[in-house]
């Protein structure tokens, strides 16, 4: 990281899927080069915060051990990342949150650097070429009210609400490593954590 203090902030880590890739297996928990996935973000992230928050929808015993907080959904049936989006936004202490899927191992500590650096009251977000990644972002716990009329109004798209916003973009570029999504059991068995 660089020398230049970041801004407190919340950790969102989001682990409330269904897991249908991994045959409804939990992803968080999915072992990946010895340890479960959320371990791998959980040790990314812990220096960053004073309240990392995951998002899960079961195995709350489990993901308790690696969790200051924990939410869960307050709809049943899985409705999508924004769920999770919105119950961390509800109860983080810091004013920006830095929110990230539990299966991308390979985030680095510069990545990480480059949201924090650019948080502002606008969300920011991970963009590969024209792609925005909504999953990877620093949005402020103030946007909550926009997320929450955009899912009372049906909207269950993280990204359809935050492009919206003018969101900041850290460009990466295509098929950068640190972003893989490692959620079928071919991603798991293959990919191999960078030096």
């Amino acid at each position: 990281m660089s020398d230049t203090p970041l801004p407190p902030c919340s950790v969102l880590l989001l682990a409330g899927g269904r897991g249908h890739r991994l045959g409804g297996r939990d992803k968080g928990l999915v072992e990946w080069r010895g340890r479960p996935l959320i371990a791998w973000l959980h040790e990314r992230v812990r220096p960053l915060t004073d309240d990392l928050i995951i998002s899960c929808n079961r195995n709350e015993d489990r993901y308790a051990a690696w969790a200051d907080q924990l939410v869960r959904d307050d709809t049943p049936d899985f409705h999508g990342p924004l769920a999770g989006m919105r119950a961390g936004l509800a109860v983080a202490r810091h004013e920006q949150v830095l929110i990230l899927p539990c299966d991308a191992p390979q985030v680095d500590d510069t990545l990480i650097a480059s949201l924090l650096a650019a948080a502002c009251e606008r969300p920011v977000m991970v963009r590969q070429g024209k792609f925005w990644e909504p999953l990877f972002c620093i949005l402020p716990r103030a946007l909550l009210p926009v997320l929450e009329a955009g899912w009372q109004a049906g909207e269950r798209s993280p990204q359809r609400i935050l492009r919206q916003l003018d969101p900041v973009a850290v460009d990466c570029p295509e098929g950068d490593p640190r972003l893989a999504n490692l959620n079928t059991p071919e991603l798991l068995s293959g990919n191999r954590l960078k030096d």
